[in-house]
C-alpha cells in the first residue's frame, strides 16, 4: 500500500498511521478499483478482471507459483521414514 502512495516506512507520516488508517486506505483502493471496472463495457470488464503479467502484459493463469518443481516427494517420504538412500 505504501508503494501506491509513494511513501517509505521510515517517513513520519507513515509512522503516525494507525491500523485503522491502513484499513481505510485499503478499502478505498478496492472501491476505486471496483468503480473503474464498472465504467467498462462487459467485454472489457471481463478482460480487465483477468490478471495480467506485470512484465509482458499477457494473461496470468493459475500456475504452480510457490511450488518447487524439482522437489522429490518420494525421496522426502523415504527420508522421513528414516530410510537411507
Amino acid at each position: 500500500m505504501l508503494r501506491a502512495f509513494g511513501a517509505l516506512p521510515t517517513e513520519e507520516r507513515v509512522r503516525e498511521m494507525k491500523p485503522r488508517d491502513y484499513l481505510w486506505c485499503a478499502l478505498h483502493m478496492a472501491l476505486d478499483q471496483e468503480e473503474e471496472l464498472e465504467r467498462l463495457c462487459p467485454a472489457c470488464r471481463s478482460e480487465a478482471a483477468g490478471g495480467r503479467c506485470p512484465i509482458c502484459g499477457g494473461l496470468a493463469v493459475e500456475s504452480a507459483a510457490g511450488e518447487n518443481a524439482a522437489f522429490d516427494w518420494e525421496r522426502f517420504q523415504r527420508l522421513a521414514r528414516g530410510e537411507t538412500e
